[in-house]
């Protein structure tokens, strides 16, 4: 891929769906879908505004209280939009957007040493080729990146954010803390703490994550059957109703003047009638949608997780999902709404003559016309 194409592609991937720019400081909701902390911020003041005490993920619909310190910014930050933010920044400000990690100078980076795993400015970066040890060292000049170069920035190693401990990488996961951690860390601050390596953790992770998504799909299918047994009763529901209502009509034709406004009112209870049952359907395949896009959105969220394979994010966004997962699967379960059957009946008599047949009798089809007695479907 084309590394124009590559830089596009993410971008994409990290818009905040609420300003549709480049997330900012990206904070993820318990339904898994990132926004900037600012939008979130303000989505919470409207709804303050509006005496709400919740909102809504704008994606997803899921609703989440609004924390009593009106900020959400204790949210967990999402590590992978985290990281694509830096590297569209090298695309979006060059050479300016990374500092060199190498000297004291605050020089801004013009490449990256992939063995190093450093940023340097263009002096370090002349130190470095000089010296035999680092001379033969991949290296790559910020402004050339290619698109493999990015995808492997990306996925380049995490760093310890401690103080004194910036140059070690997090290699180990603390089982006790449920943290990422360097090897100085392990030492002086979770000493006696059980420790595992990255990798191995992860893997244990992303098998407790695979069979959660597992079960996610068998939920998913279930909900794609339930919707399409819903639709197909609210087709025959229309059927019916419509069937029935052509007959009405048909026998109404077959009167003299005085029965067309007998007609017009049997129309509008029909209308009625319909209305009301394809709302009842409206309202159940919604709810169907909703929690069905709710699972596919959880489903994608984690089998990104999985794709991308990147032991920090797996530790860091594993109970996350899940828990949703969990709450997901265990959600209960709406009953399937199925329309009563309905039919038509006509008297002679005009006190009896306004009747709409609505009945759970199993029934194929509705039946409307008249006869020399009485007229009943």
């Amino acid at each position: 891929m084309d590394v124009q194409q590559l830089f596009k592609r993410l971008k994409k991937e990290a818009e905040c769906p609420l300003c549709l720019d480049t997330v900012k400081n990206p904070k993820t909701l318990p339904c898994l879908h990132s926004f900037c902390l600012e939008c979130l911020d303000k989505l919470a003041n409207f709804a303050r505004r509006q005496l709400q005490t919740t909102i809504k993920c704008p994606v997803c619909q899921t609703s989440f209280p609004i924390p009593d310190t009106d900020t959400f910014a204790n949210l967990p930050s999402s590590f992978h939009l985290n990281r694509l933010v830096d590297v569209l920044a090298l695309e979006e400000s060059g050479v300016q957007a990374q500092k060199c990690n190498t000297c004291d100078d605050n020089n801004p980076a013009t490449s990256y040493c992939f063995v190093c795993q450093t940023f340097m400015c263009a002096s370090c970066f002349q130190s470095h080729q000089r010296f035999k040890t680092t001379r033969g060292h991949r290296n790559v000049l910020i402004d050339k990146l290619q698109a493999q170069d990015v995808q492997e920035l990306i996925e380049r190693p995490v760093m310890c954010s401690q103080q004194f401990h910036e140059d070690q990488p997090l290699e180990f996961y603390c089982e006790d803390c449920k943290v990422l951690i360097c090897l100085k860390c392990s030492i002086v601050i979770h000493n006696r703490h059980r420790v595992a390596d990255t990798r191995k953790a992860a893997l244990e992770k992303k098998m407790q994550m695979t069979e959660a998504l597992a079960k996610l799909k068998v939920e998913i299918l279930l909900y794609e059957n339930e919707i399409k047994k819903q639709t197909e009763l609210k087709d025959k529901n229309v059927t019916d109703i419509m069937n029935a209502e052509k007959m009405m009509i048909d026998s109404v034709e077959e009167r003299i003047r005085d029965l067309r406004e007998h007609e017009k009112k049997m129309k509008q209870k029909f209308r009625e009638i319909y209305e009301a049952e394809q709302k009842q359907h409206e309202t159940r395949l919604e709810n169907l949608d909703l929690i069905s896009t709710q699972l596919k959105s959880c489903l994608e969220r984690g089998q990104g997780v999985l794709e991308r394979n990147i032991n920090a994010e797996i530790l860091q966004t594993n109970h996350t999902i899940l828990q949703r997962c969990d709450k997901l699967i265990n959600a209960r379960k709406s009953e399937r709404y199925k329309s009563p059957y309905l039919n038509y009946i006509v008297k002679k008599k005009f006190d009896i003559l306004d009747q709409i047949v609505v009945t759970t009798t199993d029934s194929s089809m509705c039946l409307a016309k008249f006869d020399d007695n009485e007229i009943g479907g």
